[in-house]
């Protein structure tokens, strides 16, 4: 039996890297924000989500669903009716990208007096 090595996103071939990638891209945070208010449909992430294509949105929920945040709730109705919710990972998952984002809401007028001293010293 092999060794099991312990995750660590500083290792160049880490796995945890691509997960790192998933949670913490635009579409990834935003989708898993909105999940954690509640379930959603398609139609209404995409609503709620300023700026994120259908093609994009589908690809970011089945990334999610891959890795085991996303749940999709494929009712046998018609018209078709698909609920996405947090999984309990997803949740733990969501409420750190969420926090990070309120975060950088919350500190945007330092960022920006921070980019006008740079752009200043460049000049």
């Amino acid at each position: 039996m092999g060794v099991s090595m312990k995750p660590d996103v500083n290792e160049k071939m880490c796995p945890s890297r691509l997960v790192l990638e998933h949670v913490t891209s635009r579409w990834g945070v935003l989708v898993l924000a909105q999940l954690l208010e509640r379930p959603h449909r398609f139609s209404e992430l995409r609503r709620a989500i300023g700026g994120v294509s259908e093609k994009m949105l589908a690809q970011t929920l089945q990334t999610l669903e891959r890795d085991g945040f996303v749940h999709r709730d494929a009712k046998p109705v018609i018209p078709p009716r698909v609920d996405y919710s947090l999984t309990p990972l997803g949740v733990e998952a969501a409420e750190q990208v969420w926090g990070l984002a309120r975060w950088t809401e919350r500190r945007m007028d330092a960022v920006l007096a921070a980019r006008e001293v740079y752009d200043e010293g460049r000049g």
